[in-house]
């Protein structure tokens, strides 16, 4: 009988290659860096409280009677009355429970004032993100392949413009034409949710998306004019290889990297800029809450509403962070040479 033949190796798996790319210690070092950074952002939003003016008691009571009485309750609730490092050291392990407090002005929980709208705003910025990214990567790349032409002037020139327009006003020009004139979508509010609330968010995503649209068009359209200059690239379009396959075998490949960093960066002022949009779409998200907040002097939310953006941002960054040596293999930590045997 004939031997059979040895089994043929099976190619790794997702798993393998992901722990090739993205190894345990690079990844505890990243996690560990982001822990530090939320812990020390916590610390600056548990200032808020200790930095306003007045009383901390007096403001955590806000228009109710501030009797003596009162105060010494709010103060023994709060741990006011303690140093400053036990009552940041209590405010933390109620935060690591997930109470983030009672709201001043309405007396319910913060958690349940932050639900729906920390929802709201996350769809708003997912949307607005991704039509950042439609728009903002095919445009930037064209631009870099005619580079120094018509078409390169008029796609920077576009990106200006868009970059340059008021949140409210590219908001209000999109209720009028999309809105009023051709009656394609809501003009206002958030819907009654699944593809309702998808068509009340075409218009305040497009509109965030439109603001930082240029900045992802300038990132990219540099990243491809560096990778267009390259000596691999240039060699194999005097090859011959074909447009198509230069851009996505060699130059996107290369791009990826610096644009990715920035689409984190860009992630981080769509948060910011949801104050703008909602308002002028009169979404219930953070911004309007946000705002009634600070105008009404309610710490506690606010301080929530600070932490929440905070994380996002500190999560998006850690996101870019993970990507970048699975699109690069360039960026992969080596692993460590065995020592030789004595």
């Amino acid at each position: 009988m004939s031997t059979p033949p040895p089994p043929v190796p099976l190619a790794p798996g997702v798993a393998a290659r992901l722990g090739a790319a993205l190894p345990p210690r690079y990844v505890a070092r990243r996690l560990a860096g982001t822990a530090v950074l939320l812990l020390v952002l916590s610390a600056a939003v548990f200032a808020l409280l200790q930095l306003a003016p007045g009383d901390p008691a007096r403001t955590l009571l806000g228009a109710r009677g501030a009797t003596p009485e009162a105060l010494a309750e709010v103060r023994a609730r709060h741990h006011l009355d303690q140093p400053v490092l036990v009552q940041y050291g209590h405010w933390l392990g109620d935060l690591l429970r997930l109470d983030l407090g009672t709201s001043i002005r309405t007396g319910e929980s913060v958690g349940s004032a932050l639900g729906d709208r920390a929802l709201l705003t996350c769809q708003l910025v997912g949307l607005g993100f991704a039509t950042a990214l439609l728009l903002g990567l095919p445009l930037g790349v064209l631009a870099a392949f005619r580079e120094r032409r018509p078409t390169d002037r008029a796609v920077q020139g576009l990106g200006v413009v868009t970059l340059s327009t008021p949140a409210f006003a590219s908001g209000l020009a999109l209720i009028y034409v999309c809105a009023l004139m051709l009656g394609w979508f809501p003009a206002y509010g958030a819907g009654e949710g699944g593809l309702d609330r998808l068509r009340h968010l075409v218009l305040p995503a497009v509109t965030l998306g439109l603001a930082v649209m240029a900045v992802l068009l300038k990132l990219t359209r540099a990243a491809v004019v560096r990778e267009l200059a390259r000596d691999h690239v240039t060699f194999a379009r005097a090859r011959g290889v074909g447009p198509r396959t230069v851009l996505f075998r060699y130059v996107l490949r290369g791009a990826a990297v610096p644009v990715t960093a920035g689409a984190a960066l860009v992630l981080a002022y769509l948060l910011a800029g949801t104050v703008m949009v909602e308002t002028v779409f009169a979404l219930p998200g953070l911004g309007p809450l946000l705002v009634d907040s600070i105008t009404f002097r309610d710490l506690p939310v606010v301080q929530a509403v600070a932490l929440a953006v905070a994380t996002l941002v500190c999560l998006a960054n850690l996101a870019a962070d993970l990507a970048q040596p699975l699109l690069d293999p360039r960026l992969r930590t080596p692993a460590p040479t065995p020592k030789a045997a004595r």
